[in-house]
């Protein structure tokens, strides 16, 4: 951004996503703080289209955001990453999940998180389903997606192999931590780990919001640059 003009010009597309209360700009250290409830690659996408790149730093406290990188384990294809979902804590019981898809077979995939974070075979090392919470949540009728805060959700893949979905989930972040996502037509398997369509990746902590302005991910070591130039390259930036 190089002047009001275009500062105005970023607002505007981002306040037109909707779910948007506030943002402010800073030009002398090229940032837009954006307050509200819209999918951050929502977010990330509407500042691209005026013709700018960006960066999503982090969202939340310390120890309240995460992020996994989703990969395939086929020794088939040479593009293995093809999903990335960052999550924030908002509430002592309530997590967001912003999950985008590149390159994967159109359909309907379920994301889940697993007991383990074992993914040496790939999906097939991860463990069941994480089950940490027991009660029926939607009374003694609930389906299991009610009572088992392991299933995240549902997103479509579009013909394009593109998908993206925001979820939220009665979960804290250090319950995540160490754990595995799994992302797959089946939810229960059983995996292959040659499928090139099954996704799997350890959940990591990031950095919070402004508490590391280098780094976007403690697993990872990469500043935001490198980390931004990766996904574009995979197309999920």
């Amino acid at each position: 951004m190089h002047c009001d003009g275009c500062y105005k010009s970023v607002s505007a597309a981002v306040n037109a996503i909707g779910g948007i209360e506030e943002t402010s700009g800073n030009l002398k250290d090229q940032t837009v703080w954006v307050k509200g409830v819209a999918p951050p690659s929502a977010i990330v996408t509407a500042i691209e289209n005026t013709g700018r790149d960006a960066i999503l730093r982090g969202s939340g406290s310390t120890d309240s955001s995460a992020v996994c990188i989703l990969e395939t384990h086929s020794t088939n294809v040479s593009n293995k990453v093809r999903g990335l979902a960052r999550m924030v804590q908002v509430a002592p019981k309530m997590t967001l999940v912003d999950l985008t898809i590149n390159g994967l077979a159109p359909g309907q995939y379920s994301a889940t998180v697993r007991q383990t974070g074992d993914i040496s075979r790939g999906a097939e090392s991860t463990g069941g389903i994480w089950e940490a919470i027991k009660e029926k949540l939607g009374g003694a009728n609930a389906s299991p997606a009610e009572t088992t805060r392991g299933i995240f959700g549902q997103v479509n893949v579009d013909e394009k192999g593109r998908g993206s979905v925001f979820m939220d989930q009665p979960v804290a972040i250090w319950e995540l931590i160490g754990r595995s996502m799994v992302l797959s037509k089946s939810i229960e398997g059983p995996f292959q780990r040659q499928d090139e369509n099954t996704l799997v990746g350890v959940i990591a902590r990031s950095a919070g919001v402004w508490d590391n302005d280098k780094m976007v991910c403690s697993c990872s070591g990469k500043n935001v640059w490198q980390e931004r130039q990766e996904q574009v390259v995979n197309g999920m930036a």
